[in-house]
């Protein structure tokens, strides 16, 4: 069974790849740029070169492959940029899949994203709209909505950990009380292998978290005890930090973006229910071993 994945470069691809070349499975992945790609290859991932928003291209890619997971996102852009990318390229792909015969579709998608929130950031409206075509489409699928991913290599946590280690003091955004539930990303690339051959998995939508669900008082509180720092925190309303982000979300390496902050406020990022744990069995990695590994 051929699995094409999407979105193979970026942070969580690699792991999803990795994952299913730990089963065994043939791999395609579809990438910008082969050249960029070599540690894929070394793995035995098959390399088709093209891109979401290339129709052409994605026939090619999607010939022979019995499922596709689909990765591809931006968190940042205009609104076009993300019609562009995510809404249409999603559209483009999911046809180039029924055309081919692809036997099973996996989305990733984002937990806190419903019929209340679609509308809140161009983001969300986006991954709304993937989910709709997805649904839509006829083939057999998989959404994953997974929260707050972490990783040694990539991600947010990182970003955490330096500012947690060199700043005077430690921000944070609004009182603190919202709550969040990170996922390792290796577990999430667990989900998503086995999420190509599941059979009870068929035409489902999961929410994906860690075991842990804390407010963000206590993850820095965590994160800080783990790295053996004690400078303090600071809270700094949700008004302020829009004013700083309009000022540098365009700017490379920004901390954060005005849609960022909204999708924060919208309240807890948690799981709502456990048929993902029900479901595909995964042991998962606790916070604490989390925030060691990353340290």
């Amino acid at each position: 069974m051929t699995v094409l994945v999407t979105g193979a470069t970026g942070f969580i691809g690699p792991h999803v790849a990795h994952a299913l070349r730990a089963r065994e499975e043939p791999v395609r992945a579809l990438v910008r740029d082969p050249a960029r790609a070599s540690r894929l290859a070394a793995w035995g991932v098959e390399l088709a070169a093209g891109d979401v928003t290339d129709p052409t291209s994605l026939r090619a890619a999607c010939e022979g492959v019995d499922c596709v997971v689909h990765l591809v996102a931006i968190i940042k852009g205009r609104p076009a940029d993300f019609e562009r990318v995510m809404s249409e390229g999603t559209r483009n792909l999911v046809a180039a899949a029924q055309e081919a015969g692809v036997r099973r579709f996996v989305l990733a998608s984002a937990l806190g994203l419903d019929e209340r929130t679609k509308d809140a950031v161009p983001y969300f409206t986006a991954k709304w709209e993937m989910e709709k075509a997805v649904r839509e489409s006829g083939l057999d699928h998989v959404i994953f909505r997974p929260s707050f991913v972490f990783g040694r290599d990539g991600g947010v946590l990182p970003t955490f950990v330096r500012l947690a280690r060199f700043a005077p003091v430690t921000p944070i955004v609004g009182p603190g009380t919202q709550r969040l539930q990170p996922i390792w990303v290796e577990d999430l690339a667990d989900y998503y292998a086995l999420a190509v051959s599941e059979p009870t998995a068929a035409g489902r939508t999961f929410e994906l978290g860690g075991p842990d669900a804390v407010t963000w008082n206590e993850f820095w509180a965590r994160l800080k005890r783990t790295l053996g720092v004690r400078r303090p925190s600071v809270h700094v309303p949700f008004g302020a930090m829009r004013v700083q982000a309009a000022l540098t979300e365009r700017l490379p390496g920004a901390p954060v973006t005005r849609d960022q902050l909204t999708m924060l406020a919208l309240g807890d990022n948690v799981v709502t229910d456990s048929s993902a744990v029900e479901t595909f069995q995964l042991p998962l990695v606790p916070l604490d071993e989390q925030l060691r590994r990353a340290a």
